[in-house]
């Protein structure tokens, strides 16, 4: 498993949804309001979180006894997946008894009137999808961040590279990490990968036909990729064409 973190990776703002939390972000450095910044996961909450707070500690809601002794000891915090915290209404208490300032992210709004009179200030994050030029500023440091790691220049096809946004910035880095180690991976180390994926999952009565989309679905997805036609794919694979369209229904999830 791939552990991914974006942490360290600065708010980029090139869409205009991006440019107006950013700015609403730099307008709240210098007001003393408690802040509740909210989206799904790997869309930057955290990062911009830091543009309004960038001296504070970061503690993680789980964390639940350090963040009460953080109260106890910090005028500023931010505190991370606000969900997750054992006690809401403890931590608010205590945040307003010691005058500290909040700058929290979640995943969503909460409903409870007394956080909302306590977060003066909400700010939503859209999710990737709707943030398409946010993805190429994203791309291109990602990009540059992995070729310093690895030591060598990363080049990624974007006319094949088909970002996968579905944890946003977090599994589109993860893609990436993936893309360049396995980019000139050999017939045999792909064979020892799926090899070593199907030897944990191997056990059941019906296996042969559990893991033949590991096969069929990139041969499918790749094929229309390339040749662009549904004919043109039977006739290359040697497949009726009928058959095909079979095989593309029965995998539409992966295809989609």
């Amino acid at each position: 498993m791939v552990d991914v973190d974006v942490a360290d990776t600065k708010f980029l703002a090139t869409s205009k949804a991006s440019k107006e939390a950013l700015k609403t972000a730099n307008l709240l450095q210098s007001l003393h309001v408690n802040v509740l910044i909210y989206g799904e996961e790997g869309v930057g909450k955290k990062t911009l979180a830091q543009v309004i707070l960038p001296k504070a500690p970061v503690i993680d809601a789980k964390n639940y006894e350090e963040l009460l002794s953080v109260l106890q000891s910090s005028s500023e915090i931010i505190i991370a997946n606000l969900e997750d915290v054992a006690n809401i209404k403890v931590v608010i208490e205590k945040a307003q008894k010691n005058n500290v300032r909040l700058v929290a992210t979640a995943q969503k709004l909460f409903n409870e009137s007394f956080l909302e009179e306590f977060f003066t200030i909400s700010i939503p994050l859209l999710p990737l999808k709707e943030r398409k030029e946010d993805v190429e500023a994203l791309l291109e440091l990602f990009i540059e961040e992995i070729s310093t790691i690895l030591h060598q220049k990363i080049v990624i096809d974007k006319k094949l590279f088909e970002p996968d946004l579905s944890s946003n910035a977090i599994s589109l880095k993860k893609q990436l990490l993936i893309e360049a180690v396995l980019g000139d991976v050999s017939q045999e180390e792909l064979m020892q990968i799926v090899y070593r994926y199907l030897y944990e999952k191997l056990g059941s009565n019906n296996d042969y036909k559990k893991f033949l989309h590991l096969y069929e679905v990139p041969l499918i997805k790749a094929g229309l990729k390339r040749f662009k036609s549904q004919l043109q794919l039977a006739d290359k694979l040697g497949l009726n064409r009928n058959t095909l369209r079979k095989k593309i229904s029965e995998h539409k999830e992966y295809l989609e």
